[in-house]
């Protein structure tokens, strides 16, 4: 082999090892922002599109963000009519310790002092009160031993896969001045990864819209006019008047433990599209500040580079796969077409980077891949999806195994054909087939 051939296959082999090394990896320069932070996720909140992530998969302290799943659950058992907001509770004595700490943040309650639900969900939402946090677990479940079995199991059943829920505040349980929840250690703590984090405050957000009402809240006073009123900023001090104060932040919740540093879950509606944001572990200055530093970062990046727009409208058809073939119905095809728009969140400048295509479900076809009569009206067919063909990469989502889709329908219903008309095409059928093979016969003969 000349020495011409082997440089030239050498480099040929090189170009294909570092092209499809499985262990390649793109440089700090290809990522379209620097976030100072051990993970850090931001995603458009009505898809759930991720339009920017940091090692978003480990399960790290999350501190007082935990209590987004306590607000949850707190809603919830308010629409199941399980408690009302204006339902009193006396503190246990565990609750009124933990409440005379004013280590932590805290509204002070008195042992025989009598307060309402909305009131407890209040001085938890926006000062992070944790006294105020396990009054409401033990309203709804009892005690927080049975209310952290319930946060689990929310967790699950809410699609999170990296969580552990220990208490119902978010304080290292070694704060908990031994009284931590049964079944959990002494020194445990509540750890999401950033992208179940941000799945919780979506559901949160979607299904009750009212807890941003409280969560924009700059700041209220615990029991005003009383001998016990105490101030409550909120900690999320991205909110209006504030000192990171950024348009259309309106909430969620801040975190902060030794364990966990500087965490913020925050949210944000801006020109039409919301957006969550997570960091955790945020550095660069005070465990206060940082994490506001690097949520400024995402929300930027997000509002600046992306937009939600309807892709495909309604009733969209494409030419070639508009039809499908019936088989014993009065009509043999059938029109189909998109149920409802297809909305993205879209890239600036890339409105064109998608090409659709429709996926008919083939358990509903027969052998020849026809649908059998009848058929209703808006039946659902399949799917259409999309293909991202721009020059980056296609953009993920929250929820694995995700892609964008709309449902296929019927355009119109098609109905079965009478026994006759059936007849009539197995005659016609026959005669068609017995016409073929005459013929065939016959140019055999010439």
């Amino acid at each position: 082999m000349s020495m011409r051939k082997l440089i030239a296959l050498l480099f040929a082999f090189t170009f294909v090892v570092s092209t499809i090394s499985p262990f390649a990896t793109a440089s700090a320069a290809e990522a379209p922002i620097s976030v100072n932070a051990k993970s850090a996720i931001i995603i458009e909140e009505s898809t759930g599109t991720i339009l920017y992530g940091k090692n978003i998969d480990e399960m790290l302290p999350v501190a007082s963000m935990a209590k987004v799943m306590t607000e949850y659950l707190v809603h919830e058992a308010i629409a199941n009519k399980k408690i009302t907001w204006d339902q009193i509770y006396t503190p246990s004595e565990y609750v009124y310790k933990i409440s005379q700490n004013r280590d932590l943040s805290n509204v002070p309650l008195r042992q025989d002092g009598s307060y309402n639900v909305k009131e407890l969900y209040e001085a938890m939402a926006i000062y992070s009160a944790n006294g105020a946090a396990i009054a409401l677990a033990e309203i709804i479940a009892g005690s927080e031993s049975a209310f952290v079995k319930m946060m689990n199991e929310k967790a699950k059943e809410l699609g999170l896969t990296n969580y552990e829920f220990v208490n119902a505040t978010g304080l290292e349980n070694k704060d908990l001045q031994g009284m931590h929840p049964d079944g959990t250690n002494a020194d445990s703590e509540n750890k999401l990864s950033a992208r179940d984090m941000a799945l919780l405050s979506q559901k949160l957000i979607q299904d009750f819209p009212e807890a941003l009402e409280t969560a924009s809240t700059p700041k209220a006073v615990f029991r005003e006019g009383t001998d016990d009123a105490t101030n409550m900023p909120n900690w999320n001090w991205m909110l209006p008047g504030l000192v990171y104060e950024y348009e259309g932040v309106d909430g969620l919740k801040t975190g902060s433990t030794s364990n966990a540093g500087s965490n913020f879950t925050g949210t944000a509606m801006k020109n039409g599209m919301r957006v969550i944001s997570v960091v955790m572990n945020a550095q660069g200055k005070s465990l206060h500040e940082s994490r506001f530093v690097e949520t400024k970062i995402m929300l930027d990046y997000a509002f600046n580079t992306f937009k939600v727009k309807e892709v495909y409208p309604a009733n969209y058809q494409i030419e070639k796969q508009s039809t499908i073939p019936v088989v014993k119905g009065k009509e043999d095809n059938v029109s189909i077409h998109t149920k409802d728009p297809l909305t993205l969140v879209v890239k600036n400048g890339e409105e064109n980077a998608y090409k659709p295509s429709f996926k008919i479900d083939e358990s509903l076809l027969t052998k020849e891949g026809e649908l059998t009569a009848p058929i209703e009206k808006g039946q659902k067919v399949g799917s259409m999806v999309v293909s991202y063909e721009g020059k980056g990469e296609a953009l993920g989502f929250i929820e694995k195994n995700k892609s964008p889709q709309v449902d296929l329908v019927t355009k119109e219903a098609v109905e079965k054909a009478n026994w006759f008309v059936l007849s009539m095409r197995g005659i016609g059928g026959f005669f068609s087939g017995l016409w073929g093979s005459v013929t065939d016969t016959v140019k055999g003969w010439f």
